[in-house]
């Protein structure tokens, strides 16, 4: 009787064999077509479109406890001396990489580390300091004009305010918010492109421009973490949360991202 039951049990358990490898299968294919490259641009066309659910206060506050406890005092990386310095780099960074200023700057720095210089030296020799740099000849211009401009206007001291920066030739509100909390410590969010796919990507602030997603994060992020929140989010977007292909799996934020196409769901809130 025994070995009829082990017969029958064996039997039964063939037939379930093909039916659960089909599931798997089908599971496996729907994982695959969910990493794909058309998935991941569907679900971040829906994360833009506000489609994703919203953070509650205590997942954000969560989020930004693990970026601190990561890195507890982010650095940008534009290479800079001092103020003036930085809003130059910044003002290069314009459709460039940070990595790719760095080379070009020492050079300049090294001759024009103040506005009065750089107003000396000139357009046609900035262009030659700067050309490795992509629209050098319009970056040139515009560090010479915001250089005479701070000198003429502002005693020769870069401005402290977002209006009078922006005010300057080749400064806009992100290239402002940069500076404002670099230089002088301000809490502002400078919403590049990195920071604008997080923010939409992981439903934490969704717009459809940078301004709509900086107004959001400037609502939900708690105040002890605002100063840095800049950068985190910034470093997150270069290195993580990329945009082709993001790390997921090196995420620390993957189980509280609303992002349907990421590819690991671990909850992460033992490790604090």
């Amino acid at each position: 009787m025994a070995r009829k039951t082990s017969r029958r049990a064996t039997r039964r358990s063939a037939r379930k064999a093909p039916r659960r490898t089909a599931q798997t299968l089908r599971r496996t294919r729907a994982a695959a077509e969910l990493k794909s490259p058309a998935a991941r641009s569907a679900a971040d066309h829906a994360a833009a479109a506000g489609a994703l659910p919203q953070w509650t206060a205590a997942e954000i506050e969560e989020a930004f406890r693990r970026f601190k406890a990561a890195r507890p005092e982010p650095k940008g990386e534009l290479e800079h001396i001092n103020p003036f310095t930085l809003l130059v780099a910044v003002v290069l960074s314009a459709q460039a990489t940070d990595a790719g200023v760095n080379k070009a700057t020492p050079a300049l720095f090294a001759v024009a580390d103040t506005p009065e210089k750089m107003a000396a030296l000139g357009e046609q020799r900035v262009q030659q300091l700067i050309k490795t740099i992509g629209l050098y000849r319009t970056k040139a211009k515009n560090l010479v004009g915001l250089s005479k401009k701070i000198v003429e206007e502002h005693g020769g001291q870069v401005p402290r305010t977002r209006e009078t920066l922006e005010a300057l030739p080749g400064v806009g509100r992100k290239t402002a918010n940069v500076v404002l909390n670099v230089a002088f410590g301000q809490a502002t969010i400078a919403v590049d492109t990195h920071i604008f796919r997080v923010g939409n990507r992981t439903g934490m602030a969704t717009g459809k421009t940078p301004l709509e997603v900086e107004t959001k994060l400037d609502r939900v992020i708690p105040a002890e973490y605002i100063r840095h929140a800049h950068h985190w989010l910034i470093l997150h977007g270069r290195y993580v949360c990329v945009a082709r292909r993001p790390l997921c799996e090196k995420c620390l934020i993957a189980d509280l991202c609303k992002w349907p196409a990421k590819t690991v769901v671990h909850h992460r809130s033992a490790e604090r």
